[in-house]
């Protein structure tokens, strides 16, 4: 396992994410917008100062929101984002799922990639 970490909202757009990775990435689930506490907790916990953090959240009003929080807590991030046809991460396609974390040097399945 690399040091990257995938920031996520919840556990069926891990799940989603972890059918198409090869390589095992961690994965941190918010479950929805945070207090600045748990945003704080996170931090510390996992280190995320001092770590590669992407950001892969619905495009739907909550996930923008979300993404605003935590770019402001953690500038150094990099978005990954979905097509807004698909608006949540768990009903994107396998192969748009895959292309998007591939074009962010994530290793994918290849079968997802035809």
């Amino acid at each position: 396992m690399d040091d990257k970490i995938l920031i996520v909202e919840g556990i069926t757009d891990k799940k989603q994410i972890n059918k198409v990775l090869q390589a095992p990435v961690e994965i941190l689930c918010t479950h929805g917008t945070l207090g600045i506490e748990r945003m704080e907790e996170l931090i510390m916990d996992y280190n995320l100062d001092h770590r590669p953090v992407f950001i892969l959240v619905d495009e739907d009003d909550s996930g923008n929101k979300l993404r605003k929080q935590l770019t402001a807590e953690l500038p150094h991030a990099e978005h990954i984002y979905i097509d807004k046809m698909f608006r949540e991460v768990a009903a994107t396609p396998e192969s748009e799922l895959a292309r998007a974390l591939l074009s962010h040097h994530f290793k994918v399945k290849s079968i997802y990639l035809t």
